[in-house]
């Protein structure tokens, strides 16, 4: 079964289903880094899945001669559009990734983080180039005083599609700053970039016990 997905716009800790509304009931608590906190204490318990590709295995030593571009392939294109993702503002945020793997050619989604890693999709494969880390966008000029948080990336473009399409012409993307988990063991690693930000807007996923892709 696929996963249960909800958004959770808010500027404090929504009482929807998301990971940290869960903490915030759990801990008696709205203060957002202290339930970074418990919920990294609790994250060595969780298991990463693993992904593959016919018989590949999702780790760097499978990935041969990786060539990084922009994205263009009209099969990874037709992918996102079916996401319904915005094409412009996928190019602008992804990368393709070509590489191959037992003599054949493969092309991903490449979704870049903080550490030159990569988070990977297409429509048959989701993994990672290691390292595997957070995504942080930080906007140009001042400061910005807020910041949004997504687990995943197909979330933080979801976001901002929606802004785009709601208001074309003032979409106000460039407002607040990212911050994308790429995996919830990366909480800790997020609890200390969010420390300088006053105000913080958790768009996090629930998923099922079963759930095994996005």
């Amino acid at each position: 079964r696929k996963a249960a997905r909800r958004l959770v716009p808010s500027l404090r800790l929504g009482k929807d289903g998301n990971i940290v509304a869960l903490a915030a009931e759990l801990y008696h608590s709205e203060n957002l880094a202290y339930l970074l906190e418990r919920i990294a204490e609790r994250t060595p318990y969780i298991r990463p899945a693993s992904f593959s590709f016919g018989e590949q295995k999702a780790h760097n030593s499978s990935f041969q001669g990786v060539q990084v571009g922009e994205l263009a392939s009209p099969a990874l294109i037709d992918y996102l559009r079916g996401r319904g993702i915005n094409i412009e503002l996928a190019k602008r945020e992804c990368k393709e990734l070509r590489y191959e793997y037992e003599g054949k050619t493969y092309f991903v989604v490449g979704f870049p983080n903080i550490s030159g890693g990569y988070e990977l999709r297409n429509r048959y494969f989701k993994g990672c180039l290691a390292p595997k880390d957070i995504t942080h966008i930080r906007q140009q000029g001042e400061q910005r005083d807020v910041c949004y948080l997504f687990e995943g990336f197909m979330d933080y473009l979801s976001f901002l599609t929606i802004r785009v399409n709601n208001n074309p012409e003032e979409p106000r993307t460039e407002e607040q700053d990212y911050m994308v988990l790429n995996s919830v063991t990366n909480l800790s690693k997020a609890e200390q970039l969010l420390r300088p930000y006053s105000r913080i807007g958790c768009f996090c996923l629930l998923y099922t016990s079963d759930a095994a892709d996005e």
